[in-house]
């Protein structure tokens, strides 16, 4: 296991999205700062934290919890950047540069839920009771 939520492949890919969502909608119209632009800026800061909390918590399935919701905001800023495109803030290039990044945070993301769940399935084995994360 990683010894701390930095070094998680999850976390430095969805570090990549706040990096691009936050160059994408620096372009963005002004008065979309309150609109748009913040709703796409906290899905993609909301992704990132969840990850790091999610270590913090004492159980895998709190974990896997927190994980989900990682997940949960990366498909938020999809429908959004889809939104932004229809209204004409995020042409197709821009567009497709933040759904890569979302696909590669999105799939490293999986992964590790898919880890995540692994070890929750282990530590409730009558074998070993103790639901704690080591």
């Amino acid at each position: 296991m990683a010894k701390s939520f930095h070094d998680l492949v999850a976390f430095q890919r969805s570090l990549d999205v706040v990096v691009v969502v936050y160059q994408v909608t620096s372009t963005f119209p002004k008065e979309e700062l309150y609109g748009l632009t913040s709703q796409m800026r906290r899905a993609a800061v909301r992704a990132t934290s969840c990850i790091a909390e999610g270590q913090g918590r004492l159980t895998w399935g709190e974990w896997r919890q927190f994980l989900g919701q990682a997940r949960g905001s990366l498909f938020e800023i999809e429908a959004q950047c889809v939104a932004a495109n229809r209204l004409g803030m995020l042409n197709e290039g821009e567009q497709s540069r933040v759904t890569r990044e979302l696909r590669r945070a999105g799939k490293a993301l999986a992964g590790f839920i898919s880890w995540v769940r692994k070890q929750e399935g282990l530590a409730k084995q009558p074998s070993n009771r103790a639901t704690e994360k080591p």
